[in-house]
């Protein structure tokens, strides 16, 4: 009889989805889908509608660090007025300012809307996205906790930019990049409406703090929880370090296999589509294995000290073996799949703070926007000190993972916390 309760379970909870969510798995896959479009054209539609590279950098930057603010604001606002509002609140942003940036900005290429509009659409996407990762731990039991943090991840990667990207190669020839773009709306839209009407989980649509708790004191716990519990602060850290090598490769990387290595344009995108293939994948995957095994075990192992192999091998691979795509293409997978490898941190931070999962969870989207520029600095911070030359880079990089790993052991869950998250537990199986 002991297995009685698990033939109970549907195959998407099997899977590890939580049912109660699915809809809203795929609404956010497809919405993440609509964000990822431009992925891959905006900066080249930039620069051959007349703007200079310059811009196009601050048009980044400057999404980036609204990205950034967002990713943080999305686990106070949840607290605050439950996820399903603060999606709410992401769809309908993105929506109105995807509007304006094409009317007003790319229809009439007026570089001040192009740049207002999309700096300001950086604050849309990870309401909706980080405050769904908030609903998934509110509403999901532990034991299926790091699965469904691995489906998170891989509705959002697959999205953004994997399948975007793809459906912008083949819609630009066939309706032109302006509509392109209005097809990112559509998308967008659809996958939010998914994703909100037809998930009637109750959780996400109340506060998950008690109504006397003022708002004053959420934003500001949210921000005090890093020195309240250091450990949310390493696993900032750590989740910054995890995709900081990706934004730093995407810059330095294309130069390096075309201009130095002599691969061809086209061999390079097709190595790019492996790396994140296999991030993917793992994404799902690592979240799996994490219930079995261990969260930080996953991380440490496959993430940091994979990383650290992985990442010296992506670099000489290809120049011991001049040329030979299959040899680089198996060093790129193993390095996409080490950074998928950190995706448990997601499923780990609400058992470490269980009675502030929100606040605990904005610390790691604090970390992911906070690595999209990270890993450029730190190429940066190579170039002035050690010169011209990738290996430093490279170097730098694999030591940055292994020192991940030891951060990752250092994330214990207390007596205090397993006694709580095993009290909530019971009274929600028995309501």
């Amino acid at each position: 009889m002991a297995d009685a309760p698990d033939t109970k379970r549907s195959f998407v909870e099997k899977i590890g989805i939580p049912g109660a969510l699915f809809w809203a798995f795929v609404g956010q896959l497809l919405f993440m889908v609509g964000d990822g479009v431009e992925a891959g054209y905006l900066d080249t539609f930039m620069l051959h509608t007349g703007h200079p590279q310059s811009f196009v950098n601050e048009l980044f930057t400057f999404y980036g660090i609204t990205v950034m603010i967002a990713a943080w604001f999305a686990g106070p606002l949840s607290d605050l007025m439950g996820p399903k509002k603060v999606m709410w609140m992401g769809l309908i942003l993105w929506a109105m300012l995807e509007v304006g940036f094409l009317v007003f900005g790319l229809t009439l290429n007026n570089s001040t809307w192009i740049l207002t509009f999309y700096a300001l659409r950086g604050f849309a996407y990870p309401l909706f996205a980080y405050g769904f990762l908030v609903w998934i731990a509110a509403a999901t039991p532990i034991s299926m906790l790091g699965a469904a943090a691995g489906w998170f991840w891989f509705s959002f990667s697959a999205g953004l930019p994997t399948l975007g990207s793809q459906f912008a190669r083949f819609a630009i020839p066939a309706i032109g990049e302006i509509n392109t773009f209005w097809c990112s709306l559509g998308l967008v839209v659809i996958g939010g409406l998914i994703a909100l009407l037809f998930t009637r989980e109750p959780t996400g649509t109340r506060r998950l703090l008690p109504a006397d708790v003022p708002a004053r004191q959420i934003f500001l716990g949210s921000i005090s929880i890093v020195w309240r519990e250091p450990k949310t602060l390493i696993a900032g850290i750590v989740r910054t370090i995890d995709t900081s090598s990706e934004y730093a490769f995407l810059a330095i990387m294309p130069g390096f296999f075309v201009d130095h290595l002599g691969f061809t344009l086209g061999q390079w995108l097709n190595l790019l589509s492996l790396i994140f293939l296999s991030n993917i994948i793992v994404n799902l995957i690592s979240g799996m294995i994490a219930d079995r095994i261990g969260y930080r075990f996953v991380v440490a192992a496959f993430g940091g000290v994979g990383g650290f192999i992985t990442i010296p091998l992506f670099y000489y691979v290809p120049l011991w073996y001049p040329g030979n795509f299959a040899a680089a293409a198996v060093v790129g997978i193993l390095y996409g799949a080490s950074v998928a490898a950190f995706v448990p941190l997601s499923g780990l931070m609400p058992q470490i703070c269980p009675r502030e999962k929100a606040a605990a969870l904005s610390i790691l989207g604090l970390g992911a926007g906070a690595s999209t520029w990270v890993g450029p600095a730190i190429v940066s911070l190579c170039g002035m000190i050690f010169g011209v030359g990738m290996a430093y880079v490279i170097w730098a990089f694999a030591i940055i993972y292994l020192l991940s790993a030891g951060m990752t052991m250092m994330l214990t869950v207390s007596p205090e916390a397993r006694r709580y998250t095993a009290e909530q537990e019971k009274k929600s199986a028995a309501s």
